[in-house]
């Protein structure tokens, strides 16, 4: 195979994603969301619920409950699919019983499940959190922001297949909260580019890694 080099504009090819590596480049087939890598990733709406100059921190969970979920988020430029290091990745989602954080019933609290880590050297954010709730009229999501310097150089959502979040929802704490109204096919919002959005999810101890590569402009 025709060596790759780190300034290779198109890096899908047949179901391979090229992804970074220490010391140059890995190919590995595409999984999930990972395929965009290096592709600029779909912009989606700020929605109602975001609250600026959240704290920096790893873990965003305040104490509640529900399944651990590891978020490991990379950040790379679009163009030259370096990653990006220093990025500020602002990240927010509703708690196992669907309440976001400052408003409604979270009124009480403007912290629970939101936080923002600065991406290290290979351009990577890591969060410490648990599998978002789901409230009337949306698919299961986390929000996203991502800053460099002072600018906001993407705006968006994640997502979760379905098949995943009913086999989380038929153990408590979600259990007792049957019958979500909405899935992923019958989400406006994810119908506009959310399938690029899929996090890549994977057992991990009694939770998940949801993983995903960011491509944005600087």
């Amino acid at each position: 195979m025709e060596a790759l080099t780190r300034r290779a504009s198109l890096l899908r090819f047949g179901g391979l994603l090229v992804a970074l590596a220490t010391g140059g480049w890995e190919v590995r087939p595409s999984e999930g969301a990972s395929a965009v890598a290096c592709v600029l990733t779909p912009e989606q709406t700020e929605g109602p619920y975001y609250i600026p100059d959240e704290r920096v921190r790893r873990n965003i969970t305040d104490g509640h409950p529900g399944t651990p979920l590891i978020l490991r988020l990379a950040v790379v430029d679009a163009s030259t699919c370096r990653p990006i290091k220093g990025a500020a990745v602002d990240v927010w989602h509703a708690d196992a019983a669907g309440v976001s954080s400052g408003f409604g019933a979270g009124a009480g609290s403007r912290t629970f499940m939101r936080g923002i880590q600065r991406t290290d050297a290979k351009g990577h954010a890591v969060f410490r959190t648990v599998y978002p709730g789901w409230y009337t009229g949306r698919t299961v999501h986390v929000h996203v922001k991502v800053h460099v310097g002072v600018r906001v150089v993407h705006t968006g959502q994640l997502y979760f297949r379905d098949a995943l979040t009913d086999a989380v929802y038929r153990k408590a704490p979600y259990s007792k909260r049957p019958n979500r109204d909405t899935r992923n096919a019958t989400d406006p919002i994810f119908g506009n580019g959310g399938r690029r959005s899929l996090l890549t999810v994977r057992r991990h101890g009694a939770g998940y890694t949801g993983s995903i590569v960011m491509g944005v402009r600087r």
